[in-house]
């Protein structure tokens, strides 16, 4: 889209659409795409809220430049400096010399180390009111999501918060704009592994930060990757206060790494049996072939996780060491854990499950440890019944609670 798109009389959405980058961060991959959202206040005075990438800069300042048809943009609000949100920075001061930066106190410390001294800044501080006529921005100062400097921009007038990455989301903008405007189901995925993968170590400060936004009143809510929401504002917002306190729904995950796929009959025989007594939502993952991001995703949706490895070079298969140290980075709390595994000479595989198991302080069930040596023995099979009837009951449990 090379166009802006009106969100009220005063506000537009300058958004670009990213449908080449491979790797988000150069981590998590983009099978969507990704969308870079800014947005533009034209009052008396005219604020540029975020940038883009910097590879999508010319395109950027086109549009900008199409829309205000002469006017100069007097402020550049910098509510993350993330490059995918700064990264056009130097294109803005140099097509608008005189526009004022404005950010907090962190915000300008990170902005010099990224791209050197940077002139005019006007810095804000927590609820600090800055009048472009007939229009009056708050800032709010949410630090830690995701970094430290992070902080969110509500116009009081209208009613629009402009939330940094907060209730943002992997995926580009293929028409719609508006939440009203697509399958909402798509977008919740895409948000929730981009939350679960981004955002998601700091869930304590999200949390508080969900609870400011429930407090406000809003017409829109305009994140800087993904939707702008205007009909389903509280959908949005409960989910990022249950996503940032831990709830989760009724489900079981299970993630495994297997060389000769005897750890992958266990996690099937476990899974057949969770579906005997009645779980529906099963997922089942190897680990090898399925990227973290997505995994971490549905162990976030699903409050039950099945962990299974084989033993590999006196250790956790690889691709298993790096799903635990994942979960132990994001520090995922409140699931039920059950862990499984097989070997041949050496029983190191489960043995560093267990020391998760341990250090993770999930409610674990240590009952029904399966380790079975080389193929699955007819015990072991009766053991993946037990370990999934206790997981059931644990999960039956913490639904009566």
């Amino acid at each position: 889209m090379h166009q802006a798109v009106k969100i009220t009389e005063t506000a537009y959405w300058l958004g670009v659409n990213d449908r080449k980058t491979a790797l988000f961060e150069n981590l998590w991959p983009l099978p969507n795409g990704v969308a870079y959202n800014s947005y533009v206040l034209i009052d008396e005075k005219v604020a540029l809220i975020d940038t883009v990438e910097v590879s999508k800069a010319e395109q950027f300042i086109a549009n900008i430049k199409q829309l205000l048809n002469g006017r100069k943009v007097d402020y550049l609000i910098m509510n993350h400096i993330e490059p995918d949100h700064s990264g056009a920075i130097h294109e803005v001061i140099r097509n608008y010399p005189d526009v004022k930066i404005v950010g907090n106190k962190m915000t300008f410390s990170l902005l010099d180390s990224f791209y050197g001294i940077i002139p005019n800044k006007f810095e804000v501080k927590n609820n600090d009111i800055l009048d472009l006529g007939t229009k009056k921005l708050q800032f709010l100062i949410t630090p830690w999501v995701h970094w430290p400097e992070t902080m969110m921009t509500y116009e009081t007038t209208e009613k629009i918060l402009f939330s940094g990455d907060a209730f943002g989301s992997f995926g580009t903008l293929d028409g719609g704009i508006f939440d009203d405007e697509v399958n909402l189901q798509y977008y919740t995925d895409e948000m929730l592994r981009y939350y679960s993968n981004i955002v998601g170590k700091y869930s304590k400060m999200a949390n508080k930060a969900a609870i400011t936004v429930k407090a406000l009143d809003l017409s829109h809510i305009c994140s800087t990757h993904g939707l702008i929401w205007r009909s389903n504002i509280n959908y949005v917002v409960n989910l990022y206060e249950k996503w940032s306190s831990y709830k989760a729904d009724q489900g079981v995950v299970i993630v495994f790494g297997s060389m000769y796929g005897n750890t992958e009959l266990l996690a099937d025989a476990i899974a057949r049996r969770l579906a005997e007594r009645g779980i529906k939502n099963i997922r089942i993952y190897d680990a090898s072939k399925t990227h973290i991001s997505f995994i971490l995703s549905e162990i976030w949706k699903y409050r039950g996780v099945m962990l299974g490895s084989s033993a590999y070079n006196s250790s956790i298969f690889p691709s298993m060491e790096m799903v635990i140290s994942k979960l132990v980075q994001v520090e995922l709390k409140n699931r039920v854990l059950g862990i499984f595994g097989s070997s041949s000479w050496n029983k190191a595989g489960v043995k560093v499950l267990k020391t998760f198991a341990q250090e993770s302080e999930w409610d674990f069930i240590p009952e029904s440890i399966i380790e079975a040596k080389g193929a699955p023995s007819k015990i072991d099979m009766e053991m993946c019944i037990q370990l999934a009837d206790a997981m059931y009951d644990k999960l039956a449990e913490k639904t009566k609670v």
